[in-house]
């Protein structure tokens, strides 16, 4: 096993680390079907946390304990901000598992994509509006208008 391929997995476990932290804040902090996302969301990064130490044990290293506490870049005061930090963590753990996708072994860059890609899925999830065409890509168009009834009626 490649020493770069466990700093990679350790820092995905950092990632995934930080992303529990900031979830079990978000859930104590949200309500209702919001509140039920950010616990799936908190189990499926606990489920991740576990994989990742498992890997970087079973490859001789040894994994990293979390912090007491993660600074976060806001406070998640109302819902609307407890959103915009979700989208956030995913995209900081989406970062992590980039750099995993490029280890040498392809066990960890197929694990490494899977977890991008839930990520991602996550991200999209927490969103209220449609992501953005992809760069290069025109937008979707707006459907036709409906035709007038004088423009269907030929007088004949």
């Amino acid at each position: 096993m490649s020493p770069d391929d466990i700093e990679k997995l350790r820092k995905a476990l950092a990632a995934e680390h930080a992303a529990l932290f900031a979830y079990g804040l978000l859930g104590a902090r949200t309500s209702g079907s919001l509140r039920a996302r950010m616990s799936a969301a908190f189990d499926a990064h606990r489920a991740r946390r576990d994989q990742l130490r498992a890997f970087i044990t079973a490859r001789g290293g040894r994994p990293a304990e979390p912090d007491a506490s993660y600074a976060l870049p806001f406070f998640p005061a109302d819902q609307s901000l407890a959103v915009k930090l979700a989208v956030q963590l995913e995209s900081g753990v989406t970062a992590a598992y980039l750099e995993l996708a490029a280890a040498q072994d392809v066990t960890l860059r197929r694990y490494a994509a899977l977890a991008m890609q839930e990520a991602v899925t996550r991200s999209y999830a927490f969103r209220p509006a449609q992501p953005a065409a992809f760069p290069g890509m025109p937008a979707a168009a707006a459907p036709p208008p409906a035709p007038s009834p004088s423009a269907t009626s030929s007088g004949g």
